[in-house]
């Protein structure tokens, strides 16, 4: 009996110390492949990814769920494992750094030099009918030019399940960092 007493309490411990709580916690996947910063010399490309502002209903813990035309649902036990507005923040420098080869991209202030983005991301939920839905614009200002785009985009998930919505809604928010990429490079 006594060999069995020290099993027992890890076994306890262990049950103990688990999350009983039934709570999921979600990060956006970062991109696959690190991105190599260029190193700032004349000629460089700089940009400030500023700030990246969710709605209301998009800034709590839980993950967004539109169950009808009009009706929301914030998840209680699905919930994002960092502030929405930091994670889009952070993959989006991570893909626009993948994506701007040459450029040297930031989230914090790079000089007078610099071209600035700020997004608004309106959208960042699931949807009824089998769709994600990323919606918002961004402004960037461009050597004192302003320029303003919205976005919208809805992608199917390939399987149901908050796993699956999630990692649709960072292939979404990957697919507007190659269009913003894109236009940046129009700019420029």
């Amino acid at each position: 009996m006594k060999k069995w007493l020290p099993l027992v309490a890890v076994l306890v411990l262990t049950a103990c110390s688990s999350s009983g709580d039934g709570k999921t916690y979600y990060q956006l996947p970062q991109s696959s492949s690190p991105a190599m910063q260029a190193v700032s010399q004349p000629g460089t490309h700089l940009l400030w990814v500023d700030q990246v502002a969710v709605q209301d209903y998009l800034a709590g813990n839980g993950v967004v769920y539109q169950t009808s035309d009009v009706q929301y649902v914030i998840a209680t036990s699905n919930l994002w494992a960092s502030p929405l507005d930091q994670q889009l923040r952070n993959t989006l420098v991570s893909n626009l750094s993948s994506a701007l080869p040459g450029w040297v991209v930031a989230s914090q202030p790079l000089g007078n030099d610099q071209d600035t983005l700020s997004v608004n991301v309106t959208g960042f939920h699931g949807h009824y009918d089998g769709k994600v839905i990323v919606s918002g614009e961004w402004l960037l200002n461009h050597q004192g030019q302003l320029i303003k785009r919205p976005f919208h985009i809805e992608l199917k998930q390939q399987a149901d399940g908050y796993d699956s919505m999630v990692k649709t809604l960072a292939q979404a928010w990957q697919q507007e960092a190659q269009s913003i990429a894109s236009q940046l490079t129009r700019i420029n």
